[in-house]
């Protein structure tokens, strides 16, 4: 069967495997869609510091049962739809891993993403165990394969301990800074989403956004204070990964306020430190997801809740898949979610 693998950054090419078989506890899953990761595009063009190479990429799964192995729950019987959580601590860091030990398997210290640090989804079929599974009787496979990266922007909502009424500003309308406005949203929080793209803050609105900045050509810090009555946002939650938008989250946030930081930045950052203390900031690191995977389907089961079709900007046939990539890491503004069609 066919699978498609980043050899090396700017290398991208469909490589042959054999069918895997499951065994106890796991499930063969056949897949439909698979989402393309920012990370992927990142693993791409050589900037993303945790990917290995050559590597099977995909981890953003919308697929059905095939088979499974003895030691199965009945609730993954064959024919179900699933997606899966794909992060997996290595088997050596399990039982000693700290994160791991509190529950926080998400920043398991080795840390081992499908698609990253060991082979992705985007083949015909994969082996899961059971575990990782999460089921929908009602979810269409491109649904469940938007919920991965929807639970990363949820997290960090989490992480921000989002409460109802209090003004958050999201950087970025990708899908995980979308997936930050919406679970900010679900909160009751006033989501103020800035990105230099008026489609997608169009885009944002219908996922929850109540105000939007573009921050190209609009004034950032007068606007959001007009919004927010002078105060500033109390959460500032960065989903671009570039030095100014880490810098304007503890520039803009409001004083006593929290900033989370999902991306990652392609170079050093410079801050002037006295805003830290002068605030008194709280400043969180948010990575993966926990059992936001739960939040997110249910808000995706509720028909309406979130512009599925707004988001998925192009689907490729895996074929094109290649030339697609090479096309995605030209020119980033016209993607916000590029899905692999294997069905």
């Amino acid at each position: 069967m066919k699978a498609l693998a980043i050899t090396n950054p700017g290398q991208c090419e469909i490589q042959e495997i054999e069918k895997p078989e499951p065994e106890e506890g796991e499930a063969l899953l056949r897949i439909h869609k698979v989402g393309f990761c920012g990370g992927d595009l990142n693993a791409y063009r050589g900037t993303f510091p945790m990917q290995q190479y050559p590597m099977i990429i995909g981890h953003e799964v919308g697929a059905t049962i095939e088979a499974i192995g003895p030691g199965v729950p009945d609730e993954f019987a064959t024919g179900t739809r699933v997606t899966l959580n794909p992060y997996q601590a290595g088997a050596d860091d399990r039982d000693n891993c700290l994160p791991c030990r509190r529950g926080l398997s998400n920043a398991a210290v080795d840390n081992r993403t499908m698609g990253v640090r060991r082979p992705g989804a985007m083949t015909d079929f994969i082996v899961v165990p059971h575990e990782k599974l999460y089921r929908s009787d009602t979810l269409t496979h491109r649904e469940l394969a938007l919920v991965e990266p929807l639970t990363v922007g949820f997290h960090a909502a989490n992480r921000g301990q989002v409460a109802a009424g209090e003004f958050v500003m999201v950087f970025g309308c990708g899908i995980v800074g979308l997936g930050a406005v919406s679970g900010a949203a679900a909160k009751g929080a006033n989501v103020i989403a800035v990105d230099i793209d008026d489609r997608k803050l169009e885009v944002a609105k219908k996922a929850g956004a109540r105000y939007t900045i573009n921050s190209l050509n609009e004034d950032l810090h007068n606007k959001q204070l007009e919004i927010t009555g002078g105060d500033g946002p109390l959460v500032c939650i960065e989903a671009v990964g570039l030095p100014a938008t880490f810098r304007a989250c503890v520039e803009e946030v409001a004083f006593t306020g929290r900033v989370v930081y999902i991306g990652y930045a392609k170079e050093t950052v410079e801050y002037d430190t006295k805003l830290f203390v002068q605030k008194e900031l709280n400043v969180f690191g948010s990575r993966n997801a926990l059992s936001e995977f739960h939040d997110v389907i249910t808000l995706l089961e509720e028909r309406g809740k979130f512009p599925v079709d707004d988001v998925i900007s192009r689907n490729v046939q895996m074929d094109e898949a290649p030339q697609a990539m090479a096309d995605w890491a030209a020119d980033p503004s016209t993607i916000i979610k590029m899905m692999l069609v294997l069905d």
